[in-house]
């Protein structure tokens, strides 16, 4: 029978290397602010988007829409969002960060490009600008970019 090395399968090398830099980031906005990765995803996309549904956030960050549904829940409790009813689909809501969400998030931003900019300093020259290039071909030819 063959075996598969799961050590040595790309797919899976690739989910723990990103499973892995999500975890240490989450550092960064739980001691900050206290978020779970998917209120962070949250806020992150509101933040870069402005308005969408919880269904355009769902496919933007990839998450299952019970995650998606509680992040909203918990930043809309905290004051960070609001929901608005749409005005021809009353079963759809705009999602909108308010001016404390928009402040979490902007107080964030420099916080998430120091991360990357640190994670990418670990990495050669060389190294770098083969991730950045072997990551950016995958995403082109899985149509995720």
């Amino acid at each position: 029978m063959d075996v598969l090395e799961l050590e040595s399968f790309l797919p899976y090398r690739l989910y723990r290397l990103a499973d892995a830099v999500s975890r240490e980031f989450s550092k960064v906005y739980k001691d900050r602010h206290g978020l779970t990765r998917p209120e962070w995803r949250t806020l992150a996309g509101l933040g870069q988007r402005g308005t969408m549904t919880a269904t355009e956030l769902g496919e933007q960050s990839a998450m299952h829409k019970t995650k998606v549904s509680r992040a909203v829940a918990e930043l809309e409790r905290r004051r960070w969002l609001i929901r608005t009813s749409d005005k021809n689909d009353r079963r759809l809501e705009h999602l909108t960060l308010t001016r404390a969400g928009l402040a979490a998030y902007g107080e964030m931003v420099p916080l998430a490009k120091a991360f990357e900019r640190e994670l990418l300093a670990r990495l050669s020259a060389e190294e770098r600008a083969a991730i950045v290039g072997g990551v950016a071909a995958l995403e082109a030819k899985l149509t995720l970019g």
